[in-house]
């Protein structure tokens, strides 16, 4: 380990992989954790875990566990104690853990009758660090890709055609990128394969739709839509984007997206 680590005490670097993004709903189905002790000495495991659910065959397109690779695995609880133990009294670390990973991990130690609090530790993540040392900003990325500063910023002329000058620097920077606009906006599009919606209200789970926010988040549309339409004339006539209001009214009509890949298979049969 490099001597640059001053730790007081271990460090906990881990990873989850899971059946989704929702603590609430969605379960761990593999964890991976490296201990570094404060000597350097390190020690390294990793486990995977039968979330009970089945795993939606977006999580499985990501990590590339199936439910075959898990059904003799133990569940979370199995592992609870000697997971908090190990990790008490550690600092913690990972790649946007704080978004994702403690928040997965505390609900499922809290299912297990842990309460896992990280209140006193440190938690460094490293997802965090990257933004704030590469700013996502229009003269970050010019001075970046173009190699000089960017006068003018945020007059609209100057950054229209700072945009266009970007977009040809990271041009000659990675020439694997695609030079057609097809392929651009596919490259460019953050929302992933799961997103119902731009915004992200709904998501995917296998070839249901779930909400994704609030009280109700994994939910399924057609539940809601049975058991608490409320709910959903609650979004039609809030302050939501007209597409995530056409969901929801379409829910209460009867009407649920169909998944393109579920279309083509419906469409495919004789």
């Amino acid at each position: 380990m490099s001597n640059e680590l001053k730790l007081e005490r271990p460090l906990i670097v881990f990873d989850i992989e899971s059946t989704g993004i929702m603590p609430q709903r969605d379960r761990i189905v593999e964890l991976a954790v490296l201990k570094i002790y404060p000597d350097g000495r390190t020690q390294s495991t990793v486990r995977r875990l039968n979330p009970e659910m089945p795993i939606p065959p977006g999580a499985t397109a990501i990590h590339g566990i199936t439910d075959d690779d898990v059904k003799d695995c133990p569940v979370f609880s199995i592992i609870a104690e000697k997971l908090y133990n190990y990790i008490d009294n550690c600092d913690l670390c990972g790649y946007n853990i704080t978004g994702f990973d403690i928040p997965m991990l505390e609900a499922e130690f809290k299912r297990a009758g842990f309460e896992f609090k990280v209140d006193d530790r440190k938690v460094i993540d490293v997802y965090n660090i990257f933004c704030k040392l590469y700013p996502r900003t229009l003269s970050a990325a010019y001075e970046f890709f173009c190699g000089k500063p960017l006068e003018g910023a945020h007059g609209a002329a100057a950054d229209t055609a700072a945009t266009f000058e970007v977009l040809l620097g990271q041009f000659a920077k990675h020439p694997e990128l695609p030079r057609d606009t097809a392929g651009l906006a596919e490259f460019s599009d953050l929302l992933g394969a799961d997103a119902v919606d731009r915004t992200r209200r709904f998501k995917w789970s296998g070839d249901e739709v779930v909400v994704n926010f609030g009280k109700n988040a994994g939910r399924t549309l057609r539940e809601l839509a049975a058991n608490d339409p409320g709910f959903l004339r609650w979004i039609v006539r809030s302050d939501f984007s007209d597409e995530v209001k056409n969901i929801a009214n379409d829910a209460l009509m009867g009407k649920f997206p169909v998944r393109k890949n579920a279309q083509n298979e419906q469409q495919a049969q004789p």
